[in-house]
């Protein structure tokens, strides 16, 4: 069993993030959103990558699945906006 908050932990640890936010009931399955600078001109698929590369090993071992929505800080803005958040 896995929690949220060593997820949230790695990931800020691992790269330059302006907010992330990890929720997971079971252990295993987690969602997340991670706003980072570092997305800016990449494709989604890179972004979720430089994600992954934080948590490393435990990607598909302890953390069976990690569902993301990431983010520019620009991008960001405009989806808290819309979301009334």
């Amino acid at each position: 069993m896995f929690e949220a908050s060593e997820i949230k932990r790695l990931i800020e640890q691992g790269m330059p993030c302006e907010f992330v936010q990890i929720e997971g009931d079971d252990g295993v399955h987690f969602t997340g959103i991670v706003v980072s600078e570092a997305f800016a001109g990449k494709p989604r698929v890179r972004q979720h990558q430089a994600v992954y590369a934080t948590l490393g090993a435990l990607m598909g071992n302890e953390i069976h699945a990690l569902q993301l929505q990431t983010y520019t800080p620009d991008k960001w803005t405009q989806v808290r906006e819309e979301l009334g958040l």
